[in-house]
């Protein structure tokens, strides 16, 4: 069985969301992607969890006219909350089962 990662490029990410191979070094450098493959900024890969969390950045970012700091901040707290509420719907299903034994 052969699993494909879907990835996307630097420079087609530019395209597709209208920002600045500058904006893409700054998502990279502010933490909010990490590029999956590529040396140098052209050249850089993202796989699919990081493009989606990249474009929810850029749009962030041009909504509500946050700077690329406070956007970081932002995407970190929308990112503990999403582990958050896979944590919780894990541990209600434990329960569920827990107490379906009794």
């Amino acid at each position: 069985m052969s699993t494909s990662i879907m990835r996307i490029t630097a420079r087609e990410f530019c395209e597709r969301e209208g920002v600045t191979e500058e904006q893409v070094i700054t998502i990279v450098e502010q933490g909010i992607a990490r590029p999956a493959a590529g040396g140098r900024a052209r050249d850089w890969e993202f796989d699919t969890t990081s493009a989606l969390w990249m474009q929810k950045a850029v749009r962030l970012h041009r909504d509500l006219d946050l700077d690329w700091v406070a956007t970081a901040m932002l995407v970190d707290l929308l990112r503990q909350r999403d582990r958050l509420r896979r944590e919780n719907r894990q541990l209600r299903q434990q329960l569920q089962r827990f107490l379906a034994q009794d």
